[in-house]
Formats: structure tokens, sequence, C-alpha cells
């Protein structure tokens, strides 16, 4: 599976598509007429498993507090809670630094959700909304007297959230988690970045959440980071073959009077390119899976003998599934099961064996569900639910970022992915994820049992 091929196949789908007048009207659409500017690498420093909390005080905020010039951070839901309040925190230390310093550090803060009332008050302007430093939920401008700071939020009724969540620090450095700034105790990772693919995440927030101020500021060249002395750094992989996958928000339609095709962003098709190529195996975390194409694309892969594990919670945001897919995880998984099972009969049927024709062997399928381990520390929070956005193929390409497998990421939401190409990545995200998922899973199918 080479990364060019893959990005020219998906970029031939792409263009194909470029010229409909909805592809034109996506916004951010920055890419459409220069694919190729999706292409770069990335230097992985480190990636983390955890709590959103956990994330978020072991990793993001220390970075936060680092920063020398700017701090960009976008996440879907900003809610009041532990992890709002520690993000307080980390900025009045912040303003002190810049203050001491005789600096003064800007501060962006963007969100799409926050409250229900937030969301039916929200202008539907793309425009976004400039929040008061009353509503904030942060310190106010006099405790944070060395910082610009911002705090915006966009959002369209009735469903078009903005789902991304990363960090830009400096406009050296982004951490990509899955955990957005609220209270839910969900398990999340989070990817520490730096090099050139910092760009893409500055043009990305340029292009869509930044006033006509902060568009007028030229991108830094990230590359500035390799002049410094890296050789005692414990990076897992320098300079890996990426591709930025950014998928616009698209008007809500109900799944039930409208095409299951969804949309062709960049995230859609490299995913449903990679699931098309895939030779050997394909590993899947996501919190809620309900869409049709992701399904029928699994199901293909299995029948060229592809082994397909998937990770996935039960009963998470299922009236939101219910709403949006018109369906829930559980009854898809179900469905899956089924129609694999039949698969697995239809190839090995006696009508097919008198006719001498042997079809290939289906690749296995085992799905798992998320569970709560017996806590050892009392002090550490246990994940009630797995928050995790992670698609491996082939031990090769790790896809992380916003989007999960369901049929608000695939058909509605904004979301934002990168896919990585690296061996060497790939076998360290899942032996780390193999010890961070330790008795946090329960089988609920493995076709080698059937």
């Amino acid at each position: 599976m080479e990364p060019y091929s893959i990005f020219e196949d998906v970029a031939g789908r792409l263009e194909a598509q470029g010229s409909t007048e909805a592809t034109r009207k996506t916004h951010p659409g920055y890419w459409i007429k220069d694919l190729k500017s999706l292409l770069c690498t990335a230097n992985v420093e480190d990636i983390t498993f955890g709590t959103g909390h956990q994330i978020y005080t072991r990793k993001i905020l220390p970075a936060i507090e680092a920063a020398e010039t700017e701090v960009v951070l976008v996440t879907c839901f900003l809610a009041r809670s532990v992890t709002l309040d520690d993000l307080g925190d980390s900025l009045r230390k912040l303003s002190v630094k810049a203050q001491r310093n005789g600096k003064l550090i800007k501060v962006r803060i963007c969100f799409s959700s926050s409250s229900i009332w937030q969301k039916l008050l929200q202008t539907s302007s793309l425009a976004g909304q400039i929040w008061p430093e009353a509503k904030w939920g942060l310190p106010r401008k006099y405790e944070l007297q060395g910082l610009d700071m911002e705090v915006k939020s966009i959002f369209q009724l009735p469903f078009s959230v903005m789902h991304p969540k990363f960090v830009v620090v400096d406009r050296q450095r982004v951490l990509l988690p899955s955990c957005n700034v609220s209270w839910e105790d969900w398990f999340e990772g989070c990817v520490d970045l730096n090099g050139v693919v910092v760009e893409q995440f500055v043009r990305f927030w340029q292009s869509f959440w930044a006033g006509e101020e902060d568009r007028q500021v030229k991108i830094a060249n990230s590359t500035t980071l390799s002049d410094q002395d890296t050789s005692a750094s414990p990076a897992i992989v320098r300079e890996a073959y990426a591709v930025f996958l950014p998928s616009p928000h698209h008007r809500f339609s109900l799944p039930w009077v409208s095409s299951e095709q969804p949309p062709a962003t960049p995230l859609n098709i490299y995913l449903l390119t990679v699931f098309a190529r895939a030779e050997r195996d394909i590993y899947m975390q996501t919190p809620n899976l309900t869409s049709t194409v992701v399904l029928s694309a699994i199901l293909q892969a299995l029948e060229r003998g592809v082994d397909v594990v998937i990770l996935t919670s039960r009963r998470l945001m299922r009236l939101e599934q219910i709403i949006t897919a018109g369906t829930t995880t559980e009854r898809s998984v179900r469905s899956l099961i089924k129609r694999y099972q039949a698969l697995k009969q239809h190839q090995t049927s006696p009508r097919d064996l008198e006719a001498g024709f042997v079809r290939s062997n289906p690749g296995r399928l085992i799905v798992r569900y998320h569970k709560m381990r017996d806590a050892t520390d009392q002090l550490e929070v246990e994940p009630a639910q797995s928050h995790l956005k992670l698609t491996i193929v082939d031990g090769k390409v790790a896809v992380f970022g916003s989007g999960n497998m369901d049929r608000a990421s695939w058909h509605t939401s904004q979301e934002l992915g990168l896919a990585l190409t690296s061996e060497v990545l790939v076998k360290h995200v899942r032996q780390k994820l193999s010890v961070a998922m330790e008795g946090r899973s329960v089988t609920e199918y493995d076709s080698n049992e059937d």
C-alpha cells in the first residue's frame, strides 16, 4: 500500500466530484483547486491515551503554558467542567509569564457547542459569534492581561456541528486529541506533532475560524524546528508521509429520505480508498458505528479475505444516533454480523463446490465493546466509554482525527483527519494502545468461534 498511489486514487475521485455545485460550495474548500496541497510530512513526537481530563492535564495544558507567541485551541464541545477550570488556570499562568517577559500572547479558542440553548440561539452565519468574557466560563480579561484573548463559536442548525479538535502552539507544534473540553470521562487519544504538518492546521484554522486580522498573519515556517538539536528527542518517527484530510460540514438530511452516498470530502474518500485497497487487516476504534457506507466497505473487505477488528461503544449517544442515522451502533453491529455470516455460508455453499468453484475464505471478523475495568488506583478515573477515533490498515496507515464511523460524521458534521503512513509509527501505536486497552473491552463476536 504505497502512500502516493493511495493519494492518486483519492485525488482522482475528488477531482471527478470537483465540478459539482455542492462540492464548490463546501467551506472550507481551499483544497479543491489544489489537492496536492494536502500532502505533507509530520514528525510524531508522542501519542497519549487516557481520559480527556488526563490528556489535557498531561499533554495539552503543559504545551499551552509553554507558549511564547500564540495558542489556537479548536474543540467541538466547550463545557463547564474540571477540564475547563484547569484550562483557565493554565491561561492565568500563561498570562503571568507573558507579562513578566513584556509580551502579549495571542489566544484563540474556537468551539461549536456548549449547551442546547447555545445551539438554538447561535447565529447560523459561518462568520460565527464572538463571545463576551462574562460567558466564557474562563478567567476574565483583568486576570489575563498578558493575553490577547478571543472566544468564538460556529454552529448551524439543526445538526451541523463543527467537530474537529486540535491545538496549535506557536505555529510549531500541534496536539491532535479525540477529546473535547468537557466533563465526559471517556477513553481518548492524543497525537503530538510538529514539522511541515503544522502549516496544514494553521491554514485550516485561518480559512474557517480566523477573523480578518488573523487571516493576514502569514503562516510561520514550521520546518524551523528541524534547525534545533533533536538528537536527544524521543520522537516516534520523523518526516512520516502525511495527508491532511478536511471534511466540510453539510446540511442535515434524514437518512430515510436522502441518498446514503456521503459527500465527497478528502476524509471520506481517503477512508473508502484505504478500505478498498486493504490487503491484510483493518483495525477500527470508533465511538459509534452507524454509517451504512462504512459497514458495506467493511463487508467488502471481509469478502476479499481481509481480517477486521472493530472496537466500539455500547449505548453511547443513542438518541443522537437514532435522529441522525435512524439506527444505533448495536443494531448496526448485529446487522453486520448477520450479513457476514450469510457471506460465509454463501462462499462455502455445496452448489459452488459441486461446480468446482472454490471461493476465497472471508477474513476474520472480531467485534468488541468497550467496558470499564476494575479500578486498581482509586485516584484514577476509569473511562466509561471509548471515544477514540483511530483506523489502522495493513500495519502501515493510521488515520487519527475527529471523525467517527457514524452517519453524522460521514454526512453532516465538519470533521478533520490526518493520515500517517509509517510501519514504525503503527507498531508503536498498536503496542501502546494494547497496554492502555488491557481489560477495557469485551468480545461481542469472533468469527473463529462460530
